[in-house]
């Protein structure tokens, strides 16, 4: 059974960080890219951040360059988002998700697999 379970989320001050991690399980992690969505309430769900298997290429959206941060450990079967500069706008329930694409990609539509999402709060 597939599993993707993302640990990490909470309230956090403007400024602040918090690292996102999912776990996988039931597939073979490492020969599946890995990727970070966010879905706020009354937005549409974004692309956040991939990486590729090995962990050699990473691509992050826009509004999360320098402050956002993709990585994987293959031998923990584990994505992680380090999320530092943390903005109010960044609040959203945020989900992994894994594609058997060797490409890294940014459409939701073409990951196979979803956990079920861990919530981020930024508030004063």
């Amino acid at each position: 059974q597939v599993q993707l379970v993302e640990s990490g989320g909470g309230l956090v001050q403007p400024g602040g960080s918090l690292r996102l991690s999912c776990v996988a399980s039931g597939f073979t992690f490492s020969s599946y890219g890995m990727g970070w969505f966010r879905w706020g309430t009354g937005k549409e769900r974004e692309f956040v951040a991939t990486i590729t298997r090995s962990g050699a290429f990473t691509v992050h959206a826009d509004f999360v360059k320098g402050r956002f941060v993709i990585s994987r450990d293959n031998a923990k079967n584990t994505v992680y988002l380090q999320m530092n500069s943390l903005r109010p706008e960044d609040t959203a329930i945020y989900y992994c998700a894994g594609t058997s694409r060797l490409a890294t990609v940014r459409t939701a539509s073409a990951y196979d697999y979803w956990g079920q999402g861990t919530q981020v709060t930024v508030s004063s």
